[in-house]
C-alpha cells in the first residue's frame, strides 16, 4: 500500500539545522509533486515547500525562504527538507505530501515528524 514515512525531526537549538526525509513507497514516485507542510499547536496546517515531479522547480513559504531547501532523489523515492537557521517559530509537526501531477485525487500524506526549536 501507499506509504510516506517522515524522519529526521527532533530537538534543536535556535540557529541550528535539521534535515528531514520522507521515504515513499507503493506508488510511482517520479509522477508525483512533493510538498512539505507543517502544523504548530493551535494553528492551521501551513504549506512550507513544493518540488515538481522531476525536481526542476521549487517554491517556498516566505517564512522559510533562504533558510530551507527542498530536494528529491527519484532513484531513492525520497524527498528531503534541509532546514537551516532554525527559529522557535519553526516548531511544528512536519508532514510530507504527494500529489499526482495529472490525477490530483491521488493525494497522500505521511504521519509527520516533530521538530522542536528551543534553547
Amino acid at each position: 500500500q501507499v506509504q510516506l514515512v517522515e524522519s529526521g525531526g527532533g530537538l534543536v537549538q535556535p540557529g541550528g539545522s535539521l534535515r528531514l526525509s520522507c521515504a515513499a513507497s507503493g506508488f510511482t514516485f517520479s509522477t508525483y509533486r512533493m510538498r512539505w507542510y507543517r502544523q504548530a499547536p493551535g494553528k492551521e496546517r501551513e504549506l512550507v515547500a513544493t518540488i515538481t515531479n522531476a525536481g526542476g522547480s521549487t517554491n517556498y513559504a516566505n517564512s522559510v525562504k533562504g533558510r530551507f531547501t527542498i530536494s528529491r532523489d527519484n532513484a531513492k523515492n525520497t524527498v528531503y527538507l534541509q532546514m537551516n537557521s532554525l527559529k522557535p517559530e519553526d516548531t511544528a509537526v512536519y508532514f510530507c505530501n504527494a500529489q499526482n501531477i495529472l490525477l490530483q485525487r491521488y493525494d497522500y500524506w505521511g504521519q509527520g515528524t516533530q521538530v522542536t526549536v528551543s534553547s
